[in-house]
This record gives structure tokens, sequence and C-alpha cells, in this order.
């Protein structure tokens, strides 16, 4: 790891964990923040991301991204920027690849029907779920419960986007554990994890769509930005089919965002004279993250990734397979706890709105896959 700047997170720094644990070189010598990271690696929530939608929900090819690979890329990203900007780069990293492990399955559809199942028992949240699976529903360890990770990546987690006034329920029981300080605003290493997610699915689901059909360079070149990118890239290899040259573009677009954060950020970082990491937290503003410019430019791209993909007719089509079927397992669940698996039925709690959060606990946990096998099985064993 490179040298860290003095407003960085340092290991030696951390506020710790929750449960105590031993001292021990017997795994290695790693410190808080590598151990966080490969826990999560190593954690079964992570592994289902293999099977959760990115763009489009249970796809069937195998060369379109899915919550995993997405997870990778983001971490790729957050790390090379975290690098520049002499971040801790581990605790980037673990950032970055556990931010979407409280995702439901079929993305934003399957997240909108249980979060609608949800409203009278306290509602959903993914990124609340996230902390809720990491301190909670993933318990690997004899010892104590969740994956006991550091104070630094549960308040990044919780806050990335900057602080958090009124928390749901998810994110209430958590901090009552574990004093995030909600109302600060997180570290720079959250705050580049989370402009990293933004960075990576606004290219990598442009290339896609393109995979897909549903979107064409014609599209993309109503975007200004991109279209001048686009004709510099033509420039320069004039015999090669425009198809070769979108990951081409996505690199170029990636890049020049990724240098507009770290020169920006190290702009905010000497105007607001920032000297350590709890002057992030008290600095009032979010310090990592695109110029005006770029953000102006980004949220253009965003509008029309909006427009053009996210709510294409085909996945419009999809996204009402997917809530119908993420609505009809919650019923199924709550009418029927019989249907849960022992080791979920065995921790049922008796009333609400604990016992329908714990379903949707179970939910949340699907794989795209798993969730229509089993609506497919319990359906038709109705019928």
């Amino acid at each position: 790891m490179s040298q860290l700047a003095p407003y960085a997170s340092f290991p030696d720094h951390s506020r710790g964990r929750l449960h105590a644990e031993p001292k021990s070189d017997i795994r290695g010598p790693r410190d808080i923040f590598q151990r966080d990271r490969d826990r999560i690696i190593h954690s079964i929530a992570f592994r289902r991301l293999r099977h959760k939608t990115q763009v489009f929900i249970s796809p069937d090819g195998d060369h379109y991204r899915v919550r995993l690979t997405h997870s990778l890329e983001v971490a790729q990203i957050g790390r090379t920027i975290a690098r520049a900007l002499g971040l801790n780069e581990d605790l980037t990293e673990a950032l970055c690849l556990a931010h979407d492990i409280g995702h439901p399955p079929f993305g934003h559809a399957g997240e909108d029907a249980l979060e609608a199942a949800m409203k009278p028992f306290g509602g959903f949240d993914h990124n609340a779920q996230t902390l809720r699976t990491l301190t909670h529903l993933e318990s690997p360890y004899p010892s104590w419960p969740g994956l006991n990770l550091s104070w630094e990546l549960l308040e990044g987690l919780a806050k990335h986007n900057g602080p958090v006034a009124r928390p749901g329920w998810a994110l209430t029981e958590v901090d009552a554990g574990f004093d995030l300080r909600l109302t600060d605003w997180p570290s720079l290493e959250a705050q580049i994890a989370a402009i990293s997610d933004d960075i990576a699915y606004d290219n990598h689901d442009i290339d896609d769509g393109i995979r897909a059909g549903l979107l064409d360079i014609d599209q993309l070149l109503e975007l200004p930005f991109v279209a001048e990118r686009w004709e510099a890239i033509l420039v320069r290899h004039p015999d090669v089919r425009p198809r070769r040259l979108i990951g081409e573009l996505t690199r170029e677009q990636i890049g020049i965002m990724v240098n507009d954060v770290i020169e920006s950020t190290r702009g905010r970082i000497k105007e607001l004279g920032i000297k350590n990491a709890d002057d992030v937290r008290k600095a009032g503003v979010m310090i990592g993250g695109f110029s005006s410019e770029m953000a102006a430019r980004e949220r253009l791209l965003k509008a029309f990734m909006y427009e053009k993909l996210y709510h294409h007719p085909t996945q419009n089509e999809a996204a009402v397979g997917a809530s119908k079927i993420v609505r009809e397992l919650f019923v199924a669940y709550r009418n029927d706890v019989r249907l849960l698996p022992l080791e979920w039925r065995e921790n049922l709690p008796e009333h609400d709105p604990q016992r329908s959060r714990h379903v949707g606990d179970f939910l949340a946990g699907m794989t795209d896959h798993y969730a229509t096998d089993r609506h497919r099985e319990i359906y038709r064993d109705m019928a």
C-alpha cells in the first residue's frame, strides 16, 4: 500500500469492532481493514451476488454484468482513486465490495416490490439491509453474531452518500448496538467508494445495453460530451468497426471521470484545509466527488440511461414479472411459514413486525434463480 495521507483512515486508529477478538497471528499479518475485506469476500452473502441482477433480470448471456462483477469493477475503480489520493485502499476496497450485499433479487424491481410488501412493517432499504446482513444475518463465527466488522467499514456503508438524518428501522437497530455517528459525514474512503459505484455503472451499463441491443451508438451521441469522445476515438481508429470501439469509449469515459474525481477531491481537501479524518467528518460537505462540470455531465448521462435503458419497454416488462414473483413470495411465506427452510423457521419471531421482517430478510437474500424456482414450486403446488 502507498503511504497514507494524514486525512486517510489508519488501521491503528480504528475504533475497533463491536465484539472484542483475541489477538493472534495464526491467521496472518493482516490489519483490521484487510480482515474486513477478506471476511466480506469469504461470506455467503457476497457469493450470492453472482446470481443477482445488475441491469438485466436473470440474464441469459454469460457476458452481462451481475451484482458480483459490478462490485469487483467498483472496487477496481475505488482502489485506483484511493491510491492516488493517499487513502486506505483496503478499507476503500472493502466498502466497494460490500456496498450491494443488501440488494434483493431482480435489482430495483425486486427492491421496489419488497419495499411495498414491507411498508406495513417498517419498509425495506437495500443499504440498511447490507448492514443488517453483515451484522446480524451472516454469522459464520461461533463467538459473535455477524461478521464483526470494523466501525469504519460499518460507518462507511451506513452513510457513504452523506449523513443520515432519519434512519429506518434496520439502520436504527444497527446504530443502537454500535453508534455509527449517523449525523457526521463519512470518511473519504466511503465517499470514494460511493462515487466509484456511480462511475462503474454509468459506463459499464452502456456496454451491456449495447450488447443487449437496447441501446445503440447513435443514441449515445445525443450527449455532447460522449459525442466528443467518440469522434476522437474514430479519428484514432479509422479502420476499426464502431462496435469494436465501444470498449474504448467505456475505458476513456471511466478514465476521464476518475481523473476528474482525483483532481476535484484534491482541490476541496486543500480549499477546506482538511488535515485529518476527523476534519473530513466535520467538513459539512461531501469532499470526494466530481467537479461541478463533470457532475452536470454525469446527471445528463444518468437521465439518458434511465430513459433509454433502465425504463426500456423490454426492461419494464421483465420488471413486472419480477415484481410479481417477489410480491407473491412474500405473501406465501407470511401466510404459511412451513414453506420456509428449517433454519429460518427455527428463528422465526412470534409477532409482527419482527415476524414479517424475518420473512423480508429471507427474501432479500435470495438470488434471481432461487426466487424464480421457489415461486414456481410454491405456486405450482398451490394450483
